[in-house]
């Protein structure tokens, strides 16, 4: 199990935005993964995928290294952020807009503002 967290710390430290998720960003393979994807996808920011059906031992590890029991999970410049649940509250809120400013992460402030309105 090593291996994997140091795959996984690895790959967390080395990306401003990580999403370990099931499927990828082009075909996310379960709705929670898609709508994290979609609303990162739709705000243009740039972030890794890693899909952890491709292997379990990163599809475990990354549970036993944010100690957060589901996936899909969001990395931001190294820090957890949050779930799917986590991830749609802080947009509808704003708040990944803060934390993207925050870190200097790129994202569309109209697009970010579309998804509020659509679901306001």
């Amino acid at each position: 199990m090593s291996d994997a967290k140091t795959q996984i710390d690895e790959t967390v430290k080395a990306n401003d935005v990580v999403l370990f998720m099931k499927g990828n960003k082009a075909m996310p393979q379960c709705g929670f993964s898609s709508r994290v994807a979609g609303v990162l996808n739709y705000m243009g920011v740039e972030y890794n995928d890693v899909n952890v059906l491709a292997d379990d031992a990163i599809r475990q590890g990354i549970k036993d290294y944010s100690d957060w029991p589901t996936i899909p999970q969001l990395y931001v410049k190294g820090e957890f952020v949050g779930g799917c649940d986590i991830i749609t509250e802080m947009t509808l809120s704003g708040e990944l807009d803060q934390l993207f400013e925050a870190n200097g992460v790129a994202y569309d402030k109209d697009a970010a503002e579309k998804i509020r309105e659509a679901n306001g």
